[in-house]
């Protein structure tokens, strides 16, 4: 049997309708993390749904509790053919946000899967049920193709993601022996564009933090005091304003990254970032501004009271920010940063604290790691045209507890895109796209078993 062989085994499988109907069961089954309610949900999905159709293709399965306590379980599977073969490590998450139900548009429902032209909509599809469906399925045509999967496969599955992948980190750490392996592919986040196969390699770090500033107990009428007492909006949007100048690029010498390679440079240098505006850091282009710089977003500004205001000067102001930075900014200085700056501005009155939610450090493979070179080829291969390659997804994955906690160069080939109206109603995959994942993933989980790639991993790069 052969690579082309398997890979029309994979389009049967999307065309004759069986992996609608595996997402389906999926999507059916509603793991909203940030519901304490679908606890006992988590549990089935992985107990009854994915563990079961891993054990159907050899794989020993077991689900572990949560070392973080009181947080959704992780199925742990491996298949082990041959200790001499490479290894591979995959990821997945089986959670999912809250689904919203009565906002989707007519027709659609968060748990029930239904298709309209090219989009396939549910809760899940794209984030992340959709991508790992793909990948099971790909590793389940090579091994029913060639009889074989001619290396070994661990996966770890959580149900915490959507929620800051809790107790992820102190599980892998603690499961270190279990989960050594060669190298790590998995899938999420978008593609670049639609139509272009997309290779990351990483993810911004993104670390949340308030600012805020009360002058007083109580507000003051405007009119009596109205200009003898400071406002503490006004004061905290020129705190705020001088993080960045007037386009966004930032002001705090400590998040301007020192990691804009030569090798990342040459990998950003053909892509496209559709909508970006002449905004962010000058003399860098959108796609090294987002995939190779850090980015300072206000996120939330309040003062006084914006739905009754009244003719008052606010005695507090707040503001939920964040800052999503790349490798080459140290994430223990970044609060400490921000107070260094502000006190240098004049602003050492405002507080500064680090919020619980929004954290995970940024993390990188070097564009031009063997590995990297190993799974472009193989994507072109299947594709016709080399992959757009990303040395780090612009949002934020916990991919560095996989490149640290384990040690792992990390390969990420996603089978969303930009558009696909994750983490809102009316979530969705392109049928292209879903079907076009397949393809890619048979063929580079065949070329994985191939013998070049036994040779990459000896070399323990």
């Amino acid at each position: 049997m052969s690579r082309a062989q398997a890979i029309l085994a994979a389009e049967r499988y999307f065309d004759e309708g069986r992996f609608f109907d595996d997402l389906a069961r999926r999507v059916a089954i509603p793991t909203e993390s940030q519901n304490p309610a679908r606890r006992a949900e988590l549990e089935r999905y992985l107990e009854a749904e994915i563990a079961e159709s891993l054990e159907r293709m050899g794989f020993a399965c077991r689900v572990a509790p949560n070392p973080a306590g009181g947080y959704g379980p992780f199925l742990i599977a491996e298949r082990i053919e041959d200790e001499e073969l490479p290894t591979v490590l995959s990821y997945a998450h089986g959670d999912v946000i809250r689904g919203q139900e009565g906002e989707w548009r007519p027709g659609l429902e968060p748990w029930k899967l239904s298709r309209d032209g090219e989009r396939i909509y549910g809760r899940g599809t794209a984030d992340n049920k959709g991508q790992h469906t793909i990948n099971f399925a790909a590793l389940e045509t090579v091994l029913r193709t060639r009889g074989r999967l001619g290396f070994n496969v661990k996966l770890l599955v959580e149900t915490g993601e959507e929620v800051g992948s809790p107790g992820l980190e102190l599980l892998c750490e603690n499961e270190k022996n279990t989960l050594r392996a060669d190298v790590f592919i998995a899938s999420d986040g978008p593609r670049l564009q639609p139509g272009r196969p997309t290779l990351f390699l990483g993810s911004r770090g993104v670390l949340n933090f308030d600012l805020s500033l009360e002058l007083r107990d109580g507000a003051r009428h405007s009119g009596n005091w109205g200009g003898l007492l400071a406002n503490p909006g006004i004061v905290l949007a020129h705190a705020l304003a001088s993080i960045t100048d007037r386009r966004g690029a930032i002001r705090v010498p400590e998040w301007r990254p020192t990691s804009l390679s030569s090798s990342v440079r040459k990998a950003l240098a053909d892509l496209r970032v559709d909508g970006a505006e002449d905004w962010g850091e000058p003399n860098l282009t959108p796609a090294e501004r987002v995939f190779g710089w850090s980015s300072f977003e206000v996120l939330a500004f309040v003062t006084g009271n914006p739905q009754r205001p009244v003719n008052a000067i606010p005695a507090r102001a707040a503001a939920h920010c964040q800052l999503r930075y790349v490798v080459g900014v140290d994430p223990e200085d970044i609060v400490p940063a921000l107070r260094r700056h502000l006190e240098r501005e004049g602003f050492g009155v405002v507080k500064v604290a680090a919020a619980r939610e929004g954290f995970f450090r940024a993390s990188r493979l070097d564009p031009d790691h063997p590995w990297v070179r190993w799974a472009e080829a193989s994507i072109e291969r299947t594709a016709g045209a080399r992959p757009a390659i990303l040395p780090n997804l612009g949002g934020s994955l916990p991919n560095d507890v996989f490149a640290e906690t384990l040690g792992l160069p990390t390969l990420w080939v996603p089978h969303s895109y930009a558009g696909c109206s994750q983490h809102a109603p009316d979530e969705h995959m392109l049928a292209s796209v879903a079907r076009d994942g397949l393809r890619l993933m048979t063929g580079l989980f065949w070329d994985l078993g191939e013998s070049d790639s036994a040779a990459l991993a000896r070399k323990k790069v």
